[in-house]
């Protein structure tokens, strides 16, 4: 299959990676074959958060949540290493409090609050209000959807009249 990877000169991965999200894409309809593309790409991945995100949502959206939540754990992991960030969350809250604005700590939220939906589709309920209620007291804005997720997971059930 012919792929024109500078289709998307602005995702900044190696072209064999790009080769292999791209042709993910056009296999879309043939979940086993893209779903082998998607996991090469992330076999190769590297220092390229791009493709952990792009995985993430490959995954998220063919309804295959393990693997979702499993990238979006490479992703969080990636970035607390990178970042050099402490395990304990009341440690962590202060310093992603004070860097929310920071590109790398948006794309850590962003996941963390992927994570807590993803978490909440596996029927891991508890855990998923405890990423909720995390990123919401970061994000007062809303801007990670996390408040809309706790809202949903601690809606009381509606009584029939």
């Amino acid at each position: 299959m012919q792929v024109d990877t500078n289709k998307f000169s602005w995702f900044q991965v190696p072209e064999d990676i790009k080769k292999l999200l791209m042709l993910a894409a056009q296999t879309w309809e043939n979940t086993s074959e893209s779903e082998k593309y998607m996991q090469q790409a992330v076999a190769k991945t590297g220092e390229h958060t791009e493709v952990l995100v792009a995985a993430y949502r490959y995954f998220y959206y063919k309804n295959n949540y393990l693997l979702a939540l499993q990238t979006t754990n490479q992703l969080l992991d990636k970035i607390k290493e990178a970042e050099k960030f402490p395990e304990d969350w009341e440690q962590l809250k202060p310093i992603l409090v004070s860097r929310k604005k920071d590109s790398q700590i948006r794309l850590y939220l962003n996941a963390y609050a992927a994570s807590g939906l993803v978490l909440a589709k596996l029927g891991e309920i508890e855990q998923a209000k405890i990423i909720s209620s995390r990123v919401k007291e970061i994000d007062g804005s809303n801007d990670f959807g996390a408040g809309i997720l706790l809202d949903i997971l601690t809606r009381p059930p509606e009584e029939d009249d």
